[in-house]
């Protein structure tokens, strides 16, 4: 079930998307060839709980961190350890948070029969470059930018999801990319994953329609080879493509409005 989120809701995913939005910003601004992913996990976790939020991820299907981070050939869910980055790396930093940060995994009040408000997810991820990177990885990143605002250009009620998914896939094919299959988006909110899945490809005029108030996570992840992916080598969590090629990622969580969508993870 697609679940409508009420104004007050959305209110509270506005306020935690502005600040994963101002952790994510942050966190990026301490990528730098020499940091390790492990500095950068500790940054984003203590700045989280520095602006009265909880960080999401931890905890979540045993994943044991703040921020995953996806060097490469890595397309999502790379775990922080002491890898140091190096010049001409790209890095995926996907981040989501929990606010207000009363719903957490580990209380046993979480229900929210506790008293205090039940906290509502947001979930966001850019990627950056480490010092410098060849001009074909700069169009990757750049393009996959721009496929998430292509896509965020199709929400409006009575749109299909379908139409986002057709619209990101022609863009990147365009430009000589390929698209993930095996990961979607998803609705987000009440949960940090909801229905519906949000892929990155398909056929205009297919799927849900979008209504005002749903609360979706809108998040392209884009190779520059072929779009097959495996299990990564470094950790138990990790997705990196079949072929070894570079991947980026960009995501944001919105609302659908009457007028088209408001993005509620930005600065």
């Amino acid at each position: 079930m697609i679940i409508i989120k009420t104004k007050e809701e959305i209110e509270l995913m506005r306020q935690g998307g502005k600040i994963l939005a101002e952790v994510l910003n942050e966190v990026a601004k301490k990528v730098q060839p020499g940091i390790t992913t492990a500095e950068l996990n500790k940054i984003a976790e203590d700045l989280i709980l520095r602006k009265g939020a909880a960080p999401a991820f931890k905890g979540y299907r045993g994943f044991p961190f703040a921020l995953c981070i996806s060097v490469n050939e890595e397309v999502v869910h790379g775990a922080p350890s002491a890898r140091e980055l190096k010049n001409g790396d790209i890095v995926g930093l996907d981040l989501g948070i929990v606010y207000p940060p009363e719903l957490c995994f580990s209380c046993p009040f979480s229900s929210g029969s506790c008293g205090g408000t039940p906290g509502l997810f947001t979930d966001s991820a850019i990627t950056v470059a480490v010092g410098k990177i060849d001009a074909r990885a700069e169009k990757l990143i750049k393009v996959t930018k721009r496929a998430l605002e292509i896509g965020l250009e199709q929400i409006r009620p009575n749109a299909y999801l379908g139409d986002l998914g057709f619209a990101i896939q022609s863009y990147v094919e365009l430009e000589g990319f390929s698209i993930i299959r095996d990961l979607v988006g998803h609705g987000v909110g009440k949960e940090l994953h909801e229905e519906p899945e949000i892929p990155n490809f398909g056929k205009a005029k297919t799927g849900p329609k979008l209504k005002e108030g749903m609360t979706l996570a809108i998040e392209p992840m884009v190779a520059m080879g072929k779009y097959h992916i495996i299990k990564g080598k470094r950790d138990d969590f990790a997705y990196e493509t079949a072929d070894k090629s570079l991947t980026a990622h960009f995501e944001h969580t919105v609302v659908v409005t009457k007028d088209g969508c408001e993005v509620l993870t930005k600065l």
